[in-house]
């Protein structure tokens, strides 16, 4: 593979224009077709395989219509205080308000809170509820408008408004913000990183077209594949983060090259045929675990992971051709001033007629002469120096790796402790922050009707088995209203055949509580019963119900997905590395980083510990996606830090160097970049952390921190400790095996030397 990636790279510096133009072309043609597709359908949240599912699939045959997905809005009134709802001005005031917002566009209804009896016992709070023919979201600004509007002269009419449901839910956060606050500070990394504008730049501006191209591709597919705008979310945003690590490792690659005398085009292919072999690697690892998203059964998480899984192809392939093909716009311009000048300087003195190149006569590139001649080019400082803080921080590990393995091991295992107390669920508008209406509006039903008003319980009676189907729903209401902890039960609502029923029961307590949660169990434990009693079929649905089903499926759904995951990624490792050990320590340790995260989301958005610090007003379960979602995500960013850091051991070690020794090379060429790279992935995901949305806010950290205790704790401190612990040991692999795997030479050991190009110097511009 480095031999064909390496001519790659070597072809694609040399037409690198006429590589740009195709790039410049698949991403113009791409935002054309995005931009003349039809609108893509908007996201059904179906959850195959569950109850909650299975009783909505029956709601929608038998009493048709009623699960039409349109946008609905609650207006919640609340009297001054010492006032009663149904006070003459107030009512009125309700009335109005009211009749203004069912003449508003794209309403399709809006019920009177005294006409539909909603109105709480104490007469302070009333809600009245309004639909709409569009989908959330998709709705009209003047149709949102109209509904503020509405609720403001309300409010001038001396009431409390405040407006819940789904009518001003938007299309989402574009995170416009947050992307460009993450492309800033990565600027500022990779300037501090590089010396050199020129190089920090180069990252970015590919990133971006490898982004734009995915975006735009995932929109003109949309319709099609039923792909939409949410899907794009995760892969905006790890196609950035990756699109920058991937190209900031061939930029390196590519410096170091230059540094050791090549010129920029050997340079160039042999960057691409070593560093671009680990990044083949650390994609495939990444596309693994997103692909695999597949097998968890939630059709949405599977679109975002296909979505973001050819989003990083795509950045592979950036990294590989469009990269090299700029690089030799800029030749040694990626070089700082200085460092140019002495990588010149050491260029001519391989290529003069007294240089070792020179020395080996007429032999053919790459022959043993010219191979053994390379070496003894004299070293000169050029810019980077060998003892650089990696190579200081590598023979650190060395002299206690023991202290280190362990200082690592317990520090992430006490970060991983509150994970034990982890509770899953699916935050809804109680974890909204409190500037929110859609949060006020909330608590003020909460206050006037009670916490489990908020999340009422759908049971479907399905009575066509049963001998009298009027007689089963009155015994399964009475059954459930009988339970500890349900405050109400509606009287029974039959379709129009007369064979399926629907009563709501509402619960003492709210959505998200775990008492809730414990009723629900205990009315589907009796379903048995009454089906052996009436004949009928009982099942229990509502947004309480799919949130708690959902929050079961995707922690049955973690272990299968883990050895999944893990299982092939460690395969793939294993070709890569040839050893048995290094996948299954580097597996281990993606394992400690990804607890020790979960424990800080823990901390932070269930515990509440230093909650207020990062705007989180309301603690509660943790989101239920978040564990699978971040051993996905987490898993396929770890392995990028590994496969470029452990590559470069490996090429040391394979190139003749004790396992010590290697270890420092490894990390005095790749540790700095690998520093870099991880604060590029912190700060893109960190961004997300300031945004109003507790489930993305919640993601944003819980990224953020996985990336940082596996860089920084896995991959820089624990890795190279058990490196340093197992010795030669680290690198055995059993001779059947060793036969059986392909040899793939990532660490580009096959690479030939070819003799030095005509007239090269130009590369270096300001020499």
């Amino acid at each position: 593979m480095a031999t064909f990636l390496y001519r790659l790279g070597r072809w694609a510096f040399l037409r690198r224009r006429l590589m740009t133009l195709l790039w410049v072309a698949l991403l113009a043609t791409a935002g054309v077709l995005a931009a003349k597709a039809p609108t893509a359908p908007d996201d059904g949240f179906a959850m195959p395989g569950t109850e909650a599912q299975q009783a909505f699939d029956l709601m929608d045959e038998r009493f048709p219509g009623s699960t039409a997905e349109g946008a609905s809005a609650r207006l919640v009134f609340v009297a001054p205080s010492g006032q009663k709802i149904t006070a003459g001005t107030n009512q009125q005031a309700v009335e109005r308000t009211v009749a203004e917002i069912a003449h508003g566009e794209q309403v399709t209804g809006a019920v009177s809170p005294f006409q539909a009896g909603a109105v709480s016992k104490d007469g302070s709070t009333a809600y009245a509820t309004v639909s709409y023919d569009a989908k959330p979201g998709s709705l009209s600004t003047a149709a949102t408008d109209a509904l503020q509007q509405a609720a403001q002269h309300g409010r001038d009419a001396g009431l409390t408004v405040e407006i819940g449901g789904s009518a001003l839910m938007g299309g989402g956060e574009a995170g416009g913000t947050s992307e460009a606050i993450g492309m800033a500070i990565s600027a500022v990394v990779l300037v501090i990183t590089f010396g050199s504008l020129a190089a920090a730049g180069l990252p970015l501006l590919t990133a971006l077209v490898g982004v734009g191209l995915g975006i735009a591709a995932i929109t003109a597919l949309g319709s099609t594949l039923g792909l939409s705008t949410t899907t794009s979310t995760l892969a905006m945003m790890l196609g950035l983060a990756v699109g920058i690590d991937y190209a900031v490792f061939i930029v390196s690659r590519y410096r170091a090259e230059l540094l050791e005398g090549h010129e920029p085009r050997e340079a160039a292919g042999r960057a691409v045929g070593t560093a671009g072999s680990a990044v083949v690697f650390a994609g495939l690892t990444v596309v693994i675990a997103l692909a695999g998203l597949s097998v968890v059964g939630i059709p949405i998480l599977a679109k975002m992971g296909m979505a973001a899984a050819g989003t990083v192809v795509i950045a592979v392939l950036v990294a590989l051709t469009l990269v090299p093909a700029l690089l030799g716009f800029l030749g040694g311009r990626v070089l700082p001033r200085r460092a140019r000048r002495a990588a010149a300087r050491r260029f001519r003195s391989r290529r003069s007629p007294a240089g070792p190149v020179a020395a080996e006569g007429a032999a053919r590139p790459g022959s043993p002469a010219v191979l053994a001649a390379v070496p003894a080019v004299p070293a000169e400082p050029v810019g980077e120096q060998p003892a650089n803080g990696g190579t200081r921080w590598a023979r650190l590990v060395l002299r206690r790796p023991v202290a280190v393995l362990l200082a690592g091991v317990v520090g992430l295992g006490i970060f991983a402790l509150p994970a034990l107390d982890l509770r899953l669920g699916l935050p809804g508008e109680e974890s909204q922050p409190t500037s929110t209406t859609q949060r006020r509006a909330y608590d003020h039903l909460s206050e006037g009707f009670g916490p489990g008003f908020n999340g009422p319980l759908t049971v479907l009676v399905d009575a066509k088995g049963a001998a009298d189907p009027k007689a089963a729903a009155e015994r399964v209401g009475k059954e459930v209203a009988g339970l500890p902890g349900v405050v109400s039960v509606s009287p029974a609502v039959f379709n129009k055949a007369g064979d399926t029923a629907l009563i709501n029961a509402v619960p003492s307590t709210g959505p998200s509580a775990a008492e809730t949660q414990q009723l629900v169990h205990a009315i589907r434990d009796r379903s048995a019963g009454l089906k052996s009693a009436t004949g009928a079929t009982v099942l229990v649905s509502g947004a309480t119900a799919m949130n708690i089903d959902v929050s079961q499926k995707l922690s049955d759904a973690l272990v299968p997905y883990l050895a999944v995951v893990v299982g092939l990624a460690v395969v793939l490792l294993l070709v890569v590395f040839r050893s048995v050990l290094v996948p299954l320590k580097a597996a281990l340790g993606f394992l400690l980083s990804v607890a020790a995260a979960l424990g800080a989301v823990v901390a932070v958005f269930q515990w509440g510990w230093l909650a207020n610090l990062i705007g989180v007003e309301q603690t509660g379960p943790v989101m239920s996606v978040m564990p699978i979602f971040m051993v996905g995500v987490v898993f396929g960013l770890a392995m990028d830090y590994e496969v470029f850091l452990v590559t470069r051991i490996r090429e040391a070690y394979v190139h003749g160097e004790e396992p010590g020794e290697a270890v420092v090379t490894g990390f005095r060429h790749n540790a700095r970049v690998v520093t870099a790279a991880a604060f590029i992935m912190i700060s893109v995901f960190a961004g997300f952390i300031g945004m109003a949305e507790p489930m993305v806010k919640m993601m944003g950290l819980g990224l953020a921190a996985a990336v940082a205790f596996d860089a920084f704790v896995v991959r820089m401190a624990i890795i190279p400790a058990a490196l340093a612990l197992l010795g030669r040991r680290a690198w055995w692999l059993p001779r059947p095996l060793d036969r059986m795997l392909p040899d793939i030479d990532v660490e580009g050991a096959r690479l030939q030397t070819p003799a030095p190009e005509p007239e090269p110097a130009r590369h270096f511009v300001g020499v």
